[in-house]
């Protein structure tokens, strides 16, 4: 019986205990692969959320800030930017488009985004991917809104039904409603695995003919407009000031140039980043978080393989018998030695491979979930080289594992296996 065959049903006969030490090495090897995919497709998810934006011009905050809620509607602004300031802007030379984005409104939980016509043209994501209506189409009436896919998804909306807005994003039920202005679905988004699927868009002079007669967040009794004294002062409607601009440049040499004489615009306190770097500086803030989630998964790992260790040598003295009678049939020490090792490697394989399955089966759970919460696509992708230098490493690990238990064996000899002991 060749050494292979014999270390499988050595093996088989202790299913109960293998079966425990591939699974302890299976959610060590687990853990560290989800960590590390996560980690990839979370920044490749955050970086297709945005592509052919070459500026992003705010009030003066920090650029991950800006970058947070312009882009991913994570937080809010500290302030705004005049409308003067974005018409300025729009006219500078080298600026090719410019998208406005103003905020501070919701839907059950979905922002709303003001914006312009220039939001569906020029707005790109992934690979330069254009966003596509699925269905209608965009901002025909003042009070039209298009839907991002998932809040037509999650709160089954079609075209043409009626929505009611909420000032404000914070509790549902601390929001006062925009009812006196009822807004249309006119369109629903194609799925981009963005954030863009996670909001509502409506035109610039509806976000600001919802506004007409509030103050400070609130309504003042008597004032507003209605529906149709709205579309009567549509060429009226323009906002005072913007919550942030996309900006596409006619050529990428410009970038550094306007950006700095944005940043020194004295007519007001200005802000211009470069999403990519602005999400550099992301991953450095969150790269402390990442490298401890990294050494914890690490430490699981050693943790399995000092289990898998522990089984080996605990099961030793239970196989002296065994080891003896192979040594009666002629094995010899060094073949009992490599006998054990080959168990080893074999165990520490199969929790990988079960762990590779594991991480995955996890990955695609909760793929859903990042895409509701953060609007996130996560997608399964092959591990990246490194990953599969550091999965070598683990299974020489474990065969290193097994040499201690081999080298207890190689040194009993036949005697030690055939003596009974209390």
């Amino acid at each position: 019986m060749t050494l292979p065959s014999l270390a499988f049903r050595s093996l088989i006969n202790r299913r109960a205990t293998v079966a425990l030490t591939v699974l302890t090495i299976a959610l060590s090897i687990g853990l560290l692969v989800l960590v590390e995919q996560l980690r990839v497709e979370v920044r490749q998810g955050f970086t297709r959320s945005v592509a052919g934006t070459d500026l992003i011009v705010g009030a003066r905050t920090s650029p991950v800030q800006l970058l947070l809620y312009s882009v991913f509607g994570i937080g809010d602004p500290s302030n705004n930017v005049s409308w003067e300031s974005y018409e300025g802007l729009s006219n500078v030379a080298e600026v090719d488009w410019a998208i406005p984005i103003s905020l501070g409104d919701s839907y059950q939980g979905y922002r709303v985004v003001g914006t312009s016509e220039a939001f569906f043209e020029h707005y790109r994501y992934g690979d330069r991917e254009a966003l596509r209506l699925a269905e209608g189409g965009a901002f025909g009436d003042l009070f039209d809104v298009v839907l991002g896919h998932q809040v037509a998804r999650d709160l089954g909306h079609g075209l043409g039904d009626e929505l009611v807005l909420a000032h404000g994003t914070a509790s549902v039920r601390l929001q006062q409603l925009h009812d006196d202005l009822p807004f249309r679905v006119a369109g629903i988004l194609a799925p981009t695995g963005t954030p863009v699927d996670q909001q509502l868009y409506i035109s610039l002079q509806a976000h600001e003919a919802m506004h007409i007669g509030w103050q400070s967040g609130a309504r003042r009794p008597g004032s507003g407009v209605d529906p149709t004294e709205a579309r009567a002062q549509l060429d009226e409607l323009r906002p005072d000031a913007i919550t942030a601009i996309l900006i596409g440049l006619k050529t990428r040499a410009a970038v550094f140039g306007l950006q700095r004489r944005v940043n020194e615009y004295r007519q007001e306190a200005l802000t211009a980043i470069l999403p990519g770097i602005a999400l550099q500086e992301l991953w450095r803030i969150t790269g402390l978080a990442e490298q401890v989630l990294r050494l914890v998964a690490w430490l699981v790992v050693a943790a399995g393989l000092l289990g898998m260790l522990t089984v080996l040598l605990s099961t030793l003295n239970e196989r002296r018998r065994e080891m003896a009678i192979l040594r009666a049939n002629g094995a010899r020490p060094l073949q009992i030695a490599g006998l054990l090792v080959f168990e080893a490697g074999l165990l520490a394989a199969a929790g990988i491979l079960a762990g590779l399955a594991l991480a995955y089966g996890v990955q695609l759970a909760a793929a859903p979930f990042l895409l509701d919460q953060l609007g996130l696509h996560i997608g399964l992708s092959w591990p990246a080289a490194e990953l599969w230098q550091w999965l070598g490493l683990i299974w020489i690990a474990g065969l290193l594992a097994g040499a201690l238990p081999a080298l207890l064996a190689y040194r009993r000899t036949l005697a030690d296996g055939m003596q009974v002991r209390m």
